[in-house]
């Protein structure tokens, strides 16, 4: 998969993503990303793309231009006009079902605004969806375009070292993830619950699935309404669930 970011910070991004899982993918050749300086494309020597904006109000405007052209650099090299996504806190929520849908696409833009944002004709001319990545503001684009392209990544095939932790990780379906534990079986005290030293594999997976909806319920209580109206739970863990609300009450 091939990722095109265009930003006034083209160091922030790649020196945030040339690390770790991400770093290693790129060097293995199963993802690219590439930081598009929007500067570059101004017109004029100072390489300023910002002007103050009609009608007046606080701070400076991304004027339509320069971003146009930094996307046209872009698409011109590409064999179809591609998803181009801006990072907004007007977008719908960015969220792992949204994640599994980019990751289908073969190149995926990813426009970075700052300051009060970006002259509206531009985003009209190129972008086909807006996202944010949660109720607040940021002074730019960067850090929820690194968000997108981490989460991503990880659904690409043979970017994790074992896929199947992609699949059952948090918000998979619905539920967050069980409580997991390590070398020593005892620690200041604490010790590993007795079931997962048992070898016993449908018990281990049976109170994972239950630690799962007892976290869920005590700390997403919104994720697990989710869970129990798109029917992912089964009679089993309804009937677990149910108990759980007897207890509290």
């Amino acid at each position: 998969m091939n990722f095109h970011i265009l930003t006034l910070f083209p160091e922030m991004i790649m020196n945030g993503l040339n690390t770790s899982i991400i770093g290693r993918a790129v060097n293995k050749g199963l993802l690219s990303i590439e930081a598009v300086n929007i500067r570059d494309y101004a017109f004029n020597k100072h390489q300023s793309v910002d002007d103050y904006p009609y009608g007046g109000g606080a701070g400076m405007l991304m004027q339509a231009e320069p971003v146009y052209l930094a996307y046209e650099a872009i698409a011109g090299k590409l064999a179809k006009k591609p998803r181009v996504v801006y990072l907004s806190p007007q977008g719908e929520t960015f969220s792992q079902k949204m994640a599994e849908e980019l990751a289908k696409e073969e190149e995926l833009v990813l426009l970075c605004g700052h300051y009060e944002g970006i002259d509206e004709r531009v985003l009209e001319e190129i972008v086909t969806d807006y996202v944010s990545i949660g109720d607040y503001v940021l002074t730019g684009g960067e850090l929820p375009a690194m968000v997108m392209v981490d989460t991503i990544s990880r659904l690409i095939p043979g970017v994790l070292h074992n896929d199947v932790s992609a699949e059952f990780e948090s918000f998979q379906d619905h539920l967050l993830e069980y409580p997991q534990y390590s070398r020593p079986e005892e620690w200041r005290g604490k010790k590993v619950p007795s079931v997962l030293l048992s070898g016993h594999h449908a018990n281990i997976e049976k109170w994972r699935r239950e630690q799962s909806i007892i976290r869920t319920k005590e700390r997403r209580p919104d994720l697990l309404q989710k869970c129990v109206d798109n029917g992912l739970l089964d009679k089993r863990e309804m009937k677990f669930l149910r108990e759980l609300d007897e207890n509290i009450e």
